[in-house]
This record gives structure tokens, sequence and C-alpha cells, in this order.
């Protein structure tokens, strides 16, 4: 009888050991991407192609929210502070490099786990068609004798530290030209074109449509190498025989502390989305340079990216 029973307890020991499910496989629900700026932009529509791409990747449904205000504050704080499950991502960009240096936040790029840098789109140096400055060396030139007028974005935003770190680059003091606050680049454009500001310093990707139509002209790219999107324009070392680059930038990250196997799963699957014809089509049709950094060199790239960011506004005066 004693052994009968022994049986028995083992039996449904056993069998309660096999109906333990095994555990289930991230992800096993929909992925939320928050998305720090608005609808229709640049960012939203990069995020929403990766959510597309990541929704076939990884087999569930990855849902783009735009989390605007604050200067890109609001939606960078979602980001960083919501569940380190995997469940939560978003894009993060270079403004998170710049926000906490004008006093907005002390979120940095160490409030992350990064996953991956997906685009960079450096700084161009642009003039109306009929501009007597023809060459990058002439708006120097120009800037000795007297303050030039340029635009491309409100005060203290990238394309104002474009203008601000190519003057530290040649050894000007970088408030030698005058900003003008925008908008944006587009409208920074239409003035450029109608003659009320000098210049631009925006991306070659923002300013193709008025290269396009013939009203605008690039002077030079604020990169290493030449723009594939603009193969004839120079570089800032070809033009101005200095090294410097500056251009708007963006990746994915996740909050801090994500489990590693997620980070690494997400991080894999953000890799072969990027490396896919889909995603390489849809940046070149948008004008997008697709970058591909993993997450080590995601991470020292925002590092860099703060150090050398944190120096213009100090040099200009925009570091609180």
């Amino acid at each position: 009888m004693a052994k009968s029973r022994f049986g028995l307890v083992a039996a449904l020991l056993l069998s309660s050991v096999v109906a333990v499910p095994a555990e289930a496989a991230w992800p096993e629900r929909p992925i939320t991407f928050i998305v720090p700026w608005g609808a229709g932009g640049g960012t939203d529509a990069v995020a929403r192609m990766l959510g597309t791409l990541l929704e076939k990747d990884l087999g569930q449904p990855v849902n783009v929210v735009n989390r605007t205000g604050g200067s890109g504050v609001v939606g960078h704080q979602a980001i960083s502070t919501a569940k380190p499950d995997g469940y939560t991502i978003g894009m993060v960009t270079i403004e998170i490099a710049m926000m906490h240096w004008q006093g907005l936040t002390q979120l940095s790029h160490k409030d992350y786990t990064p996953l991956g840098l997906v685009n960079v789109d450096p700084a161009g140096l642009q003039v109306s068609v009929n501009s007597p400055y023809k060459t990058a060396k002439d708006v120097v030139e120009a800037t000795k004798n007297g303050k030039l007028k340029a635009s491309g974005t409100g005060q203290g935003g990238i394309w104002h530290l474009a203008a601000a770190g190519m003057l530290s680059a040649v050894q000007m003091d970088p408030s030698a030209i005058q900003w003008v606050p925008s908008q944006g680049a587009s409208p920074a454009l239409t003035d450029l074109v109608a003659s009320g500001i000098d210049i631009t310093t925006v991306s070659l990707p923002e300013a193709r449509p008025m290269v396009d139509a013939g009203r605008v002209k690039n002077l030079m790219v604020m990169d290493s190498q030449r723009s594939a999107l603009a193969p004839d324009v120079p570089t800032i070392k070809e033009a101005l025989g200095v090294d410097f680059a500056i251009g708007t930038w963006r990746g994915v990250g996740a909050p801090p502390n994500l489990p590693a196997d997620v980070a690494e799963t997400l991080s894999a699957a953000l890799k072969r989305v990027h490396q896919s014809k889909e995603f390489h089509d849809f940046m070149g049709q948008r004008g997008f340079t697709p970058v591909w950094k993993d997450p080590a060199e995601f991470k020292a790239f925002m590092e860099q990216s703060d150090a050398d960011l944190g120096k213009i506004m100090k040099s200009v005066g925009l570091a609180k």
C-alpha cells in the first residue's frame, strides 16, 4: 500500500512538472515605438518605416506613438522611464546631446540602452544661386569683413551649432555670423532665396528641393566624406582645409537596465531591417543617409556627440 501511494505521488509530481509550459520567447505581445517629434516629419517617417519592417521581422505589431512637447523632452523622457522589458523602445535623436546643455532637462545619452544608430545627415552650407559667394572660402572671407546673416533652425538648434562650429574650425569667432532664428529649414531656405539672409547651414536632404529647383546651391558638406546625395559637393576639408563634422542623427534606444538577451534580440532585428533593400530604398527616396552603428558603437557615438555639441554651445553662450 505504501509503495502504491509513493508511486501515485511520484506520478502526480512528474505530471505537474511536465505541465509547466516553457517560458515564452520574447516578444510575445505588441511593441510600442515612441517618437519624440510630430507626425509627418523626418524622424516620424523613419520610425514608421523601421516599425513596419520590425513587425515582419519580430512577428509582433510595432505601434508608433508620437509623444511631443518640451522641445523633444517629453518623448525622450517617456522612452527613458518606460518599463525595461523591451516592449517600449523609441527614436533617440541628436537633441538628447543638446537639451541638458540648454537646461531643458537632466536627461542625457546615459539614460538609455542603445540599440543602434540608423541615420546621420551632415550639415551643409548653402547660398542662393544669385549670391556673390561662389565657394565656402568666399563665405569665410565675407564673414571677416562683416557679419553675415544665417538661418536654418531656432536659436541653439543643430544648424545654428553647425554655423558656429564651422567658424570655430577655421579659428574664427563662432558668433561672427548673425543667427536669424527660424521654424526650420524650409522657411530659412525660402528666406535665403528672397535675400533675407546670406547663408543656411541645413542638411543636404532638406536643401534638395530648392537645389533641384535651381534656386539654391550647396557649397560644401560638413563631413569627412562626400554625400551620395550630392557627390559633386566638396567636404569641409576640401573646401576649407579643416577637419570638422556635424549633422543631425537618429538612433533607436530603450530604457536603461534592459535585459541583455532582449537588447541583443532587438539590436539584431534592427540591424537586419536596416540592411534591407526596403529600408535603403526608402531612405534614398527621402534623401536620408542610412548609417549603422551597433550598440557599443552607438554609445560611443552619442558620448562624442554630447561632448562636441557641449563645446560649441559653450563657445556661443548657449550652455547653462
